[in-house]
Formats: C-alpha cells, sequence, structure tokens
C-alpha cells in the first residue's frame, strides 16, 4: 500500500510536471479567458474568491486540494465534493465553473488558470508584471522605491513581483515576459569573465604571430 507521504510527493511531481508542459499553459490559458468571461461585470470579485480558494483553502488544507485536484476521486466526486464543501460559500459563477473544471478533468490545472486570469485582468487594467530578483528580500523602502522608477520608465502600471535567488550574488535581475534585464553582480563578473578570457585569448595570438614573423626573419 502506498503510504501518505508518497502519495503527496506523487501528486507534486505531477502537479510539477503539469505545471511546466507547453500545451498545460495554453489550455490554462483557455480556461482564464473563458472565467474572465463569465465573471462579467463582477470579475474582480469572483477572481477575489478564486485567489481565497487557493490561498485560504488550499494553502492551510494540502489534504484537501490533493483531493479535489489528485487521482483518487472520479469526476462525479469531485464534483459532488465542489457541491457539499464550496459552492455553498461561493458565487454561482465561480460554483459552476469549479463543476465544469471537474467534468473536464482540468482542476489540476487551477494554480496556472488562477495565474493567467490575473495575468489577463491586470492586462486589461493597463498593468504589466514585473518580476525583480535580487539577492537579498528588499526593504518596503527599496521596493517602494523600484516600484517608482518602474513606473517612471514604463507606459503601464508595474506590478512588481520580488524574489529572492541568493545565487545572483547582488544587483538584480527584472524580468518583463520574455525580456530579462540582469544587473546582477553575477552577470557582470561572468562579463568581466569573459573580457579577460578575450583578452588573454588576443595576447597569446599575437604572441604566436610576434613568434612566425621572428622566426621568418
Amino acid at each position: 500500500m502506498i503510504d501518505a507521504d508518497t502519495a503527496a510527493l506523487a501528486q507534486e511531481a505531477r502537479t510539477k510536471s503539469v505545471m511546466e508542459d507547453p500545451s498545460s499553459i495554453a489550455i490554462a490559458r483557455t480556461y482564464a479567458d473563458a472565467f474572465l468571461r463569465a465573471a462579467g461585470q463582477d470579475v474582480d470579485s469572483v477572481l477575489e474568491e478564486f485567489t481565497s480558494l487557493q490561498d485560504d483553502v488550499f494553502a492551510p488544507n494540502p489534504q484537501f486540494e490533493r483531493m479535489l485536484t489528485g487521482d483518487a476521486l472520479g469526476r462525479d466526486e469531485k464534483v459532488a465534493l465542489i457541491d457539499r464543501a464550496i459552492a455553498p460559500h461561493a458565487s454561482k459563477v465561480f460554483a459552476n465553473f469549479l463543476r465544469t473544471l471537474a467534468r473536464h478533468e482540468r482542476l489540476e490545472l487551477l494554480p496556472q488558470i488562477l495565474g493567467e486570469a490575473h495575468v489577463a485582468r491586470e492586462a486589461e487594467l493597463g498593468k504589466q508584471r514585473v518580476v525583480v530578483t535580487t539577492a537579498a528580500p528588499l526593504s518596503d523602502a527599496d521596493l517602494r522605491r523600484v516600484e517608482s522608477e518602474l513606473n517612471a520608465a514604463t507606459s503601464y502600471t508595474p506590478v512588481v513581483i520580488p524574489e529572492v535567488d541568493p545565487a545572483i550574488l547582488g544587483g538584480m535581475v527584472i524580468r518583463v515576459g520574455d525580456t530579462v534585464y540582469d544587473s546582477s553582480l553575477k552577470a557582470r563578473l561572468r562579463q568581466l569573465r569573459g573580457r579577460l578570457k578575450a583578452k588573454a585569448t588576443h595576447e597569446i595570438q599575437s604572441g604566436r604571430d610576434r613568434l612566425r614573423h621572428s622566426e621568418g626573419d
């Protein structure tokens, strides 16, 4: 028999592979667009419901999330679980959306769909997500300064997503969509190594050329 920890790890690995699958991203984007259209004028409140399900229900109750998104229950059982545990506390639009995902066996895409829905809604409002990666967490003052500078330098309203990666050593890496602006210390050291290597290669080649000329004389 598979123990609970093993089952949880297997579900986590499955979810990770689904999240990284380009075809899953496209499917999630399609569902996100349909979700926003169905929400209509109540889009912000329904999107808040969606976010609350992820942050306030799934995050503190991972076993419930695995029941709803994993393979242990069939489609009808998942719909019944939604009707019993979620629908009484949700809007009709959101409950119907979850039932649709359950019937199409797409509940495992919920985190991706939520992310795509937020991005699409932000785009409608003239906003753009900007991921700012630093070696150490930014202070509130530094974060406000980065937001202010980005706001002045761009034609959209930046939604700054701070991330931490000690490997970059210092400076910061800014990612807007598929574009990356790398001013990290790690990148500068890599550029320096490249220049030093190119200089050394040039000096070696120049030395060889001088040697050949002297031998020819």
